[in-house]
């Protein structure tokens, strides 16, 4: 009796378990097969590795801008400007009008980051720096970029204090590449304003 009883709590304790640590409701276990679906690239593994290696060129030279190192800024300005024409966006699955697009914002990313490369003041590397981002956010758009999450954040008062610009960021936590940290009116003060206006990516979907 005692026997039969053992295994019956057993039996119990297992099935108890499997509820508690495996079991997953049906809509649960749907769920997880449409987010997993969600997460498919519509490029290839080619393609998303050049757009990671371009946004890892193009954070270096923002954070360079935050810290106010113009020699940082100019390096990595030269490096994305030689990068960007080898992204293979011909291979692209869309119609013409999208590739030709996307290839024209490449365009005027390539040779933004020329002129942040050439501009002798941090000022103008910024102006010429502004105008790359807004290109480049647009070829993100373009593309329909479905990677890790971009953020499109906007400084209110990057020129003059009172003319807007906007960057591109892998964080949600607003560092301001306009004001920095060492500006000479501010200094560290007005590192984190701005605000988050749009976001590309997992986010997205």
């Amino acid at each position: 009796m005692k026997k039969g009883f053992l295994i019956l709590s057993i039996i119990i304790a297992a099935i108890a378990i499997y509820f508690l640590f495996f079991y997953k409701h049906p809509d649960e276990a749907n769920n997880e097969v449409k987010q997993t679906a969600l997460r498919v690239s519509a490029h290839t593994d080619e393609f998303n590795k050049s757009f990671s290696d371009i946004m890892q060129t193009y954070y270096t030279m923002k954070d360079a801008l935050v810290n106010w190192d113009t020699a940082k800024a100019s390096a990595a300005a030269m490096q994305l400007s030689a990068a960007i024409p080898a992204l293979p966006l011909k291979e692209m699955n869309a119609d013409s009008l999208i590739i030709n697009t996307a290839l024209s914002y490449s365009f005027n990313v390539s040779g933004q980051a020329k002129v942040v490369a050439a501009e002798g003041s941090i000022e103008a590397k910024r102006h010429a720096f502004s105008t790359l981002s807004e290109n480049l956010y647009n070829l993100l758009r373009t593309v329909k970029y479905d990677q890790n999450t971009i953020y499109h954040d906007k400084c209110p008062m990057a020129f003059q204090d009172s003319i807007a610009a906007y960057w591109l960021s892998d964080q949600r936590e607003i560092v301001n590449p306009y004001l920095g940290n060492k500006h000479p009116k501010y200094h560290s003060g007005m590192l984190h304003c701005g605000n988050i206006e749009d976001s590309i990516g997992l986010l997205k979907n």
